[in-house]
């Protein structure tokens, strides 16, 4: 029987959350341009440059946050159901506000799409946090973000009606 060498599930987990931002990172490359450059948003949006590298370090903390939690529990059973559920629940919300906002032009959906990552990555850093209290801080900056993000998406929602 072959033993996987320590460093597999922490680089598989760390690198699991890149795999919808690189899948989505396509329609968003496609829609700036086209869409989202026509409409009207806050003097606050951070320039469109800033959310890759952001989205990069916050998909690489929370997914080295999941693999700790993975490790702690002892793997995938019944104790980590719920703390890995919840992150599973979380990765698949954010992984769909890409199409939904940027690939159907769904400001309203991605709205609540967002406030539902936002509730699910709060539960999930909840259940971490006495599992390690590391993985649920590593948590943090991506509720920080998620809360900007959720107000530029309210706030280009509400300046531009129903603009498809």
């Amino acid at each position: 029987m072959e033993v996987v060498p320590a460093w597999v599930p922490a680089v598989g987990f760390t690198l699991l959350p890149h795999a919808g931002g690189f899948l989505g990172s396509n329609i968003t490359k496609r829609e700036i341009p086209t869409w989202y450059e026509t409409l009207q948003k806050p003097s606050w949006r951070p320039p469109n440059w800033v959310f890759a590298p952001v989205w990069g370090t916050l998909y690489t903390s929370m997914g080295y946050g999941s693999y700790l939690v993975w490790k702690e529990l002892g793997g995938f059973n019944e104790k980590s159901v719920v703390p890995l559920g919840l992150y599973a629940g979380n990765l698949a919300l954010n992984w769909a506000w890409t199409p939904i906002f940027f690939g159907g032009h769904k400001m309203g959906w991605g709205l609540v799409t967002l406030l539902l990552t936002t509730g699910t990555a709060a539960a999930t850093t909840a259940s971490w946090y006495n599992i390690n209290k590391t993985a649920a801080f590593l948590m943090v900056p991506y509720l920080a973000w998620l809360s900007l993000a959720s107000a530029l998406n309210y706030r280009i929602w509400k300046d531009n009606g129903n603009k498809k």
